[in-house]
């Protein structure tokens, strides 16, 4: 699966802390939910964007590597929202309650967020997706709603119940509290 990226950064040949300063200035201009893509050739850049992020509030996804050149990407989180999470959609369900049954789970995360890890079999259909792609669901099938912390998912599974789906739920607290098994889908 190829990564997507909103916008691409290229760091290459930078050393620290000019790959964290170009990313900082790169992120003040994606909006909260875009995936920032940067391309370094310092290898102290995993540890450091990785670090950064979570100190600023924004999701490192993760690495990949091309020859010399290092691959990361982070999305762009608003820190006042993203963990402080208003959760409306009222069926939720544990992400232990899923663990190790065969169920559709629907992961509305980012492309590159998902290929990064997800739940063995979820489908990844991302939330600006849903809308387009819902049929590809069968309504008859209880469907548990994933995403990085509960919020998009909980938007999800509310679009998804507004077009007469019964069987939906919130998986809470989603991919950042999921402690079972993971799958990857990088090239």
């Amino acid at each position: 699966m190829a990564i997507k990226a909103d916008v691409q950064l290229d760091a290459k040949g930078l050393a620290c802390p000019m790959p964290i300063v170009r990313t900082k200035k790169a992120m003040n201009d994606l909006t909260e939910g875009q995936v920032l893509e940067v391309f370094a050739t310092d290898k102290g850049s995993k540890a450091d964007l990785a670090a950064w992020s979570k100190t600023v509030g924004h999701q490192y996804i993760g690495t990949t590597e091309e020859g010399d050149v290092l691959i990361h990407y982070i999305r762009k989180c608003n820190p006042d929202t993203s963990e402080a999470v208003e959760k409306t959609f009222e069926q939720t369900i544990s992400n232990e309650e899923i663990m190790g049954e065969n169920r559709v789970v629907l992961d509305v995360r980012e492309a590159a967020e998902y290929a990064f890890g997800h739940v063995p079999g979820a489908i990844s259909m991302p939330i600006g997706e849903l809308e387009a792609r819902m049929k590809e669901l069968d309504m008859d099938h209880e469907i548990y709603v994933i995403c990085r912390t509960g919020t998009r998912s909980d938007m999800a599974a509310q679009t998804l119940s507004n077009a007469g789906y019964t069987k939906v739920y919130n998986v809470l607290p989603g991919m950042t509290g999921w402690t079972g098994e993971l799958e990857t889908s990088i090239k």
